[in-house]
């Protein structure tokens, strides 16, 4: 084993949400300058200690850059296209798959980033969940179990999967 198989798996956005998360990082950018005139007209108010505009203010700019850093290395690192094809789950992959032993409790979900979800009307599992790490590698007709944050062992069975189409 190489150490590169222990790196965190590609997230895969189609080119529209790529293209969507580099508009919102541009817009955070170039609103940076209204925030710190914000602040600092905030600032002139007087006494900072029950300056209530002020602090809103600061916290606004923390979430803001927060959101720059993920969003820069978030687009740094995306593969940006189509999924690649795969015999076995990875991300990218619209998977189905049943609960316990009952093939009629499925569920269809979309193996990726959260941040296509807004992109798709599917439910969106990050793979570095508890059932997106359970089921990578997986092949149809294969059963896992993997701990919810409950503390519950949950077993799944993966039905099939397929490239995620966008």
């Amino acid at each position: 084993m190489s150490n590169t198989d222990n790196k965190a798996p590609a997230t895969w956005l189609s080119q529209d949400a790529f293209d969507r998360l580099q508009g919102e990082l541009d817009e955070l950018i170039a609103n940076r300058t209204a925030i710190a005139t914000e602040i600092n007209a905030r600032r002139e108010e007087g006494d900072l200690r029950e300056n209530g505009g002020y602090h809103a203010a600061r916290e606004e700019q923390g979430k803001q850059e927060g959101r720059i850093l993920y969003l820069k290395e978030l687009l740094r690192t995306a593969k940006v296209g189509e999924a690649p094809t795969a015999d076995v789950v990875s991300p990218g992959m619209v998977v189905t798959i049943y609960f316990d032993d009952d093939t009629a409790d499925t569920e269809t979900f979309l193996l990726g980033s959260r941040e296509i979800s807004s992109t798709t009307e599917l439910t969106v599992y990050s793979p570095e969940s508890a059932l997106g790490k359970s089921i990578l590698g997986s092949r149809p007709g294969q059963t896992v179990t993997y701990t919810a944050p409950s503390g519950a062992d949950i077993k799944v069975t993966v039905v099939s999967f397929e490239p995620f189409a966008g």
